[in-house]
């Protein structure tokens, strides 16, 4: 289809710093946006799950960030800046003509169900050269992929996975149950070889790596697969409690799609489940099962609410209201004793009966133990590596490992916090350019903003890593939180949380690093923006009622214009 150039709104309709969605045809839609003296226009939607861009925020430098989920674009090119956004959006000419702004386009690219731009690469191109491994199958290896290409890597690519899938979304695990791998994947197999040259190993097992000779070692020395890049992405395998029955046959960890289905088979009407762990996956899961017209589902937590460490106790209280108002019954500050056993008949294996705690035994037909993840990282023990005390893995602001020549580690899965000690590396945690120390931050988001930041340092582009970790989560309401640190001295709350809608600040050393709302879009991609630009109010400008949407970000007074 041929591309045609519509007036689509007035020029004075467009202040700088202004942004606008606007019909093109009748049809489609588009966003365009004044920065100085410069219109632009893209896909008015984010391509992770059809937020409409028009709700997000704009910078005088040139992003567009989701309300919804933290992704991030370019206005200029409508390249991704930000994970978890899986493709980039098109980009349209635009200019003022006669007092109109003029976008050129095809109808058929600015529908809803045709936003997404296919990938700068399609396919590997070179003719020599080993090329980039990548070990792991999750998010942080598609991303990658994904940032490899979009950057102009023209090698080979090699994914090794344990799973026996393509990288998925694994967020839709835990929030819906979802058992089809097949409806969980950024990109099919084939999709991965055509469009990105991905040669894809499903359900095997790398033992060590061989670091003087660049090899990557399978299942116990049968094959190996030469790199010239290596980056580490396996993740994490979720831990058990080290108490009796903790491997019975229906008590179960949370982490892939074979965990959903396991969970999805017994948590069925009439069942009692019992939920060890009341951070987010846990949560999550209540929130999918309190759907499923269960017996009883209990829940068992060392704090005094849910999701304390890293919301606090008011949230976490008001939290704990909405579930126990679907029927969770709660067991707070409590530690599990042991895991009671049927006694079996004949050759049936012994199943969970029960979950003891206190000295009182929760009846259970099933349990689900949601008490975090260990790095996985034997195989790197085997070769030689130098790990942290629990396993992770130092790495440098550009996320090589240091010692080891090309090689790269990053986050993987888990955006569970606080307890949690489940990703890979650890990294200096940038702020202004300035180390604030080592963390690992195990929020799902990061392990997607690593594997872009390593793809693009791998294809010529390094970067520090600087990025503002954002995750969500579904709790009766959309819960949104950005930051850079899960610790807090003091919580500054607005609105109410009793009724699901607040805006929380986190306060640590007489700076906010934090920031959770409810029912508030798009505050904490603002505050994620602002943080990012160290820009984000004090806590005692917070108090006096400064209002953080109405910082101004986009206008060529607040920033630096984008200048291409």
């Amino acid at each position: 289809m041929a591309a045609k150039t519509v007036p689509v709104c007035n020029a004075s309709d467009l202040k700088d710093g202004q942004m606008k969605e606007v019909d093109f045809e009748g049809e489609g839609k588009v966003l365009v946006y004044r920065l100085g003296d410069k219109v632009h226009a893209t896909s008015a939607f984010c391509t992770h799950y059809g937020a409409p861009l028009s709700k997000g925020v704009l910078t005088a430098d040139g992003r567009i960030v989701c309300p919804w989920h933290g992704a991030c674009f370019n206005v200029c090119t409508g390249d991704i800046e930000d994970a978890p956004a899986p493709s980039a959006i098109h980009s349209f000419k635009a200019e003022e003509v006669g007092g109109k702004i003029q976008v050129t386009a095809e109808l058929s690219r600015t529908t809803k169900n045709n936003m997404t731009r296919p990938p700068k690469l399609t396919s590997a191109t070179a003719t020599s050269g080993k090329g980039v491994v990548i070990v792991g199958g999750g998010s942080g290896a598609f991303y990658t992929i994904e940032s490899l290409r979009e950057n102009g890597y023209q090698g080979n690519i090699v994914v090794v996975s344990r799973e026996t899938y393509p990288p998925i979304d694994r967020t839709k695990l835990s929030k819906a149950l979802i058992t089809d791998s097949s409806a969980l994947q950024w990109r099919n197999a084939a999709d991965l070889k055509i469009k990105f040259g991905v040669t894809l190993r499903i359900g095997v097992t790398v033992t060590s790596v061989d670091i003087p000779n660049k090899q990557v070692i399978l299942d116990g020395g049968k094959e190996s697969i030469p790199y010239d890049k290596l980056v580490l992405a396996s993740g994490g395998l979720p831990r058990r409690l080290p108490v009796e029955g903790s491997d019975l046959e229906n008590v179960f960890t949370f982490r892939g799609v074979q965990d959903a289905q396991k969970v999805d088979a017994v948590a069925q009407e009439g069942k009692r489940a019992v939920v060890i762990g009341s951070s987010f996956i846990s949560m999550e899961l209540a929130v999918a099962m309190s759907k499923r017209k269960l017996a009883s589902l209990d829940v068992i937590g060392m704090e005094e609410y849910p999701f304390e460490a890293i919301l606090g106790k008011e949230v976490g209280a008001s939290l704990k209201k909405f579930h126990e108002s679907q029927g969770v019954k709660f067991h707070m500050k409590s530690k599990v004793d042991k895991i009671v056993a049927s006694d079996g008949e004949g050759e049936e294996p012994k199943k969970a009966t029960g979950v003891v705690i206190n000295g009182t035994t929760i009846p259970a037909d099933f349990v689900v133990m949601g008490v975090g993840v260990a790095p996985a990282t034997d195989f790197l023990k085997q070769s030689g590596f130098t790990l942290e005390q629990d396993g992770g893995v130092k790495v440098d602001e550009y996320l090589r490992v240091p010692g080891y020549t090309d090689v790269y580690a990053i986050v993987y899965r888990s955006k569970r916090i606080k307890e949690d000690t489940g990703d890979i590396a650890y990294y200096p945690q940038l702020k202004d350019g300035k180390s604030r120390g080592y963390r690992r931050i195990e929020h799902w988001n990061v392990a997607g903003n690593h594997g872009r930041a390593v793809g693009k340092t791998i294809a010529g582009k390094p970067q520090p890593f600087m990025k503002v970790p954002v995750f969500w989560s579904a709790q009766g309401q959309q819960l949104r939180y950005c930051g850079i640190g899960h610790e807090f001295d003091e919580v500054i709350i607005k609105g109410n949380p009793e009724e699901m809608k607040f805006i929380a600040f986190y306060v640590k050393d007489g700076a906010v690093t934090a920031v959770s709302s409810m029912q508030n879009d798009p505050v904490v991609s603002k505050c994620s923006e602002l943080m990012r630009l160290g820009l984000m109010p004090t806590p005692e400008e917070l108090k006096n009622g400064k209002d953080v949407l109405a910082i101004d970000l986009s206008s060529s007074d607040a920033l630096p214009r984008v200048t291409s």
